[in-house]
């Protein structure tokens, strides 16, 4: 009997065994029938993850049904929650229709006509503005575009009446006489209210100067507590304040939010970790970078952590944090040999519902430092693209009662409210005439009216490379107006002097980049033979001679589209980069080479521009996506195109061996431009 009883687990295991592994054997034949689509499946899903969480904060979109609790989730993640609480227009998200959109293969077996084309895409630029009916229904793109051109048209005949000596008397044109600043300024919680929250800083920040604000953080609103509850669905965390101090500077064009220099965010509850946490981050050109959060656990102390001296992070109470055996040990040896044991001083975190706080926030040499109550609590190194004259306004948003606020230490004059001092009017910076023979490649740079700074840092960068000097390569900014009249006027004279500047004359606006470059592809076939097209921006440094060598490779009877290419992203249909259904159908875009630089071919431009007489081409308000739908066109009605990829053109920052750096501040811009007239292109991480 014994044996029996032996026998019968051997024989019950061996038949699970055999149980197992028919169930692989049917899994492995599943995979096989269906391992088409499974590798799209997987595709589809890595694309997702691209293109709603990036890790440099782009753009972020958060399912609700995730649980940000667990231990899996990626701090980026986790960032993107934090996001959607600041973004009030996430609550007009558009709804999923109750019709299946469709799919992305019946596109591509009907030639498109102008009456297949949804009326959500926009078609207006140019003349087909003024030739179009007006008592038409217009999408919100074309609306926008229509009226751009209508204030465009009126500014620019307010520029033609500015003659030269009223342009001179100007204190935005002329250098000489510098707008004064006071060194110091205050207002109460009343006055702070009034202004929405911000106080203007006349003339930026300088090292050494300091915003102290005296408040008190009160319980959440009920309409900001329903957001919390309808993303976390955590009653516990409801009445938690928000709130936040940022630095921001000025807007370039309307529809893109002031950039944010510094975004300092205390959560009392923490998010995630259910802990006290504050949170730093930049936000440059509506591209969130990642942010440096502090815990209450202490940053390190080596250099190179240290920001003028102090820690990123100080130490605070935990109440986590309970004194495990290992550490008793530890303090018993350490008594037992004699070594003297230093207590260890802690403090509370400082914020607290109900409690006021004085919080003051210092310049340093290398970052801003953050007390409260007199003590360091965290330092944040200065990002690269903004210098501390950028910061002009403090923000103060969110559930907090504002007691006063006092700035000090201030500078009295700020070089950006005078161009002069910024633009060099020096022949050596002027632009060759046009050329009348075919080049090789011409570079359309998309810049915002009051980028007087960034533009000059081009023309003595990599504006001065041989082939460009020799005009082989030819290139040009393209700028539309600003709604101050000054502003104009300074841009038409900087455009008279350097001949490298192409004025658009409709009023800019963040959603209307694309009629930019439809115009740097006119440019490009129009006034210029170029066998190819390059766009770009002006915080992007190009190695002319390296590009040109990567289009060399390429057979020239091949179209061509170049740069760091997107493969399967989803469009957001939530936050402030959303798209409507009517807008983009799909379930991913078609592949689309990054926007701070790309390379067309001449017969793809050419497509372009028939395709916009005929009133046929799709707008879009994202250009690059654009770009990448005017693109898979002609590669399915006309002939193959050549998608061309590398991760060297830098989309975020700059990387060793780079052909294009974006997100380069003018003094970075020099600094590369040094190196790089010394054989050696590294970049300046500053």
């Amino acid at each position: 009997m014994k044996r029996l009883k032996n026998e019968f687990p051997n024989s019950r295991k061996f038949r699970l065994s055999h149980f197992l592994f028919g169930v692989g054997v049917l899994y492995l034949i599943f995979l096989s029938c269906n391992f088409t689509k499974f590798l799209k499946i997987v595709s589809t899903l890595s694309g997702d993850d691209e293109s709603d969480i990036r890790l440099d904060g782009i753009a972020i979109g958060v399912s609700e049904d995730v649980d940000l609790t667990k231990p899996f989730v990626s701090a980026v993640y986790k960032d993107a929650f934090h996001r959607k609480l600041e973004d009030n227009r996430d609550l007009d998200a558009p709804l999923r229709p109750k019709e299946e959109p469709k799919k992305e293969e019946d596109h591509e077996r009907e030639p498109e006509s102008v009456k297949d084309i949804p009326h959500g895409y926009g078609r207006i630029t140019g003349d087909v503005a003024m030739k179009m009916n007006r008592t038409s229904d217009l999408s919100v793109l074309e609306k926008m575009a229509d009226e751009a051109w209508t204030l465009g048209l009126k500014a620019w005949k307010e520029i033609e009446m500015v003659d030269d000596k009223e342009a001179g008397e100007s204190s935005i044109v002329e250098g000489g006489k510098v707008e004064s600043c006071p060194s110091w300024l205050s207002m109460s919680g009343e006055e702070l209210l009034k202004g929405d929250g911000l106080m203007f800083l006349p003339c930026g920040l300088a090292a050494g100067s300091s915003i102290t604000v005296v408040g008190t953080p009160h319980y959440a609103h009920k309409e900001y507590s329903s957001q919390l509850a309808k993303l976390r669905k955590d009653d516990g965390l409801v009445s938690v304040s928000q709130f936040m101090f940022e630095l921001q500077g000025l807007k370039s064009v309307e529809g893109e939010d002031p950039p944010k220099i510094l975004h300092l965010n205390p959560r009392l509850k923490g998010d995630w970790s259910k802990r006290p946490v504050i949170e730093h981050n930049t936000c440059y050109r509506m591209h969130w970078g990642t942010a440096q959060r502090c815990d209450g656990r202490p940053s390190e102390d080596d250099d190179g952590m240290l920001v003028d001296g102090f820690r990123r992070c100080e130490k605070w109470m935990r109440s986590d944090i309970v004194d495990s055996k290992g550490s008793k040990t530890t303090s018993w040896f350490k008594r037992f040999i004699g070594r003297e044991q230093k207590p260890e001083v802690t403090w509370p975190f400082p914020f607290t519902e109900g409690r006021m706080f004085v919080l003051t926030l210092r310049a340093g040499v290398d970052g801003y430092h953050i007390n409260v109550g007199g003590r360091h609590m965290t330092s944040f190194p200065y990002r690269t693209g903004f210098t501390l004259e950028d910061a002009t306004g403090l923000a103060v948003k969110g559930d907090l009662d504002v007691h006063s606020v006092f700035a000090t230490s201030l500078p009295t004059s700020h070089p950006s409210f005078s161009p002069q001092r910024v633009l060099e009017m020096s022949e050596t910076w002027k632009a060759s005439p046009l050329p009348k023979h075919t080049i090789r490649l011409f570079i359309g740079v998309l810049s915002a009216s009051n980028h007087f700074a960034e533009r000059m840092a081009v023309r003595k960068t990599w504006m001065q490379a041989a082939e460009i000097k020799s005009s082989d390569v030819v290139v040009r900014f393209f700028v539309a107006l600003n709604p101050r009249k000054e502003v104009n006027a300074v841009l038409r004279k900087e455009a008279a002097y350097f001949g490298d500047i192409v004025i658009l004359p409709f009023m800019d606006r963040y959603e209307l980049v694309v009629l930019k470059t439809i115009a740097i592809c006119e440019f490009g076939t129009k006034n210029v033979t170029a066998a190819y097209i390059m766009k770009c921006d002006d915080d992007t440094f190009i190695r002319v001679d390296t590009v040109l060598k990567e289009i060399e490779a390429v057979p020239p009877e091949k179209s061509l589209y170049m740069g760091n290419l997107n493969l399967l992203h989803r469009p957001l249909r939530n936050g402030k980069w959303a798209v409507t259904y009517e807008e983009w159908p799909e379930s991913v875009y078609p592949p689309y080479a990054n926007g701070p630089a790309y390379v067309i071919s001449k017969d793809i431009v050419d497509f372009i521009l028939s395709q916009q007489t005929d009133r046929k081409l799709r707008l879009f308000k994202m250009e690059d996506v654009s770009m990448g739908m005017w693109v898979e066109r002609f590669n399915h009605t006309m002939s193959p195109v050549q998608y061309s990829h590398n991760w060297k053109f830098c989309q975020y920052g700059c990387m060793e061996g780079y052909f294009t750096a974006h997100y380069q501040s003018p003094r970075q811009m020099v600094c590369l431009w040094d190196k790089l007239s010394r054989g050696r292109a590294r970049c300046c991480n500053f």
